[in-house]
């Protein structure tokens, strides 16, 4: 089998310690994401999970890199921060209505974040499961979750995860629990423990690390998404750019 597509970016592309650092000194903010298109190969859209956007925006990025570029892109916060998930109908299909189809192929992966705090009920969690659509306007869509408390470690879960096909985001992050389980056809790292001493973000011990995770996630034909995220957000960028390297 041939091995999946291995994507690699950061969180946006406007962050002000990253002029001078990532982008040219004075490189205008309007070619900002531009110079993230020709540079790293992915980046996640957090601005959507705070509000939402207009289809001409989505269209407006997506003209703005190359192909084979790709978004992911942050569900919002009323889909997920609620106490009752099953309850997310409404929400979830005013979120995959406002127009990200319009990104067209370069549409990564939409990914739901939970709050720390929420803990894993499995007939809440199947059914807001059922919630996620796999297509809209004739586009395809790929989901993958990102719980942070330590009661998602319930096998449960991975394998209610399995069965619908979507993806459990591995988050490298000492603030919350790991999990590594292959539940898709494609896997989402959320890296988040740069350091700002290492010009990197990582040592390359630990960029080495990730590129053989990435290498052998994507060997059976699965694509594989990696992103710098927090941590010491200023050497995001060098820190994609490393890895890339290594791929």
């Amino acid at each position: 089998m041939a091995r999946g597509s291995i994507f690699v970016g950061i969180g946006g592309w406007d962050y002000e310690p990253w002029r001078g650092t990532f982008f040219p000194d004075k490189w205008p903010k309007a070619k900002q994401l531009h110079y993230v298109g020709e540079h790293l190969t992915a980046t996640e859209v957090n601005a959507t999970y705070y509000r939402l956007q207009k289809p001409e925006t989505f269209a407006k990025w997506a003209e703005a890199v190359p192909d084979g570029f790709r978004f992911a892109v942050k569900a919002s916060r009323f889909c997920t921060n609620r106490r009752v998930l099953a309850e997310a109908g409404e929400a979830v299909e005013k979120f995959v209505g406002q127009g990200l189809t319009e990104l067209g192929p370069k549409l990564g992966p939409i990914l739901w974040q939970f709050m720390g705090t929420k803990q894993f009920d499995p007939d809440d969690m199947r059914a807001f499961i059922a919630l996620l659509p796999k297509s809209h306007a004739g586009v395809p869509l790929r989901h993958a979750l990102e719980p942070r408390h330590e009661s998602f470690a319930d096998p449960a879960f991975a394998e209610m995860a399995r069965k619908a096909g979507v993806a459990i985001v591995y988050a490298d992050s000492k603030e919350h629990p790991c999990f590594d389980a292959d539940t898709a056809e494609f896997r989402y790292a959320r890296l988040q423990d740069a350091k700002e001493k290492v010009k990197t973000g990582y040592p390359a011990a630990a960029l080495d690390g990730f590129a053989g995770q990435a290498t052998g996630w994507a060997k059976d034909g699965r694509d594989a998404y990696l992103f710098m995220i927090n941590g010491a957000k200023v050497r995001a960028p060098a820190a994609a750019e490393a890895l890339i390297a290594r791929l």
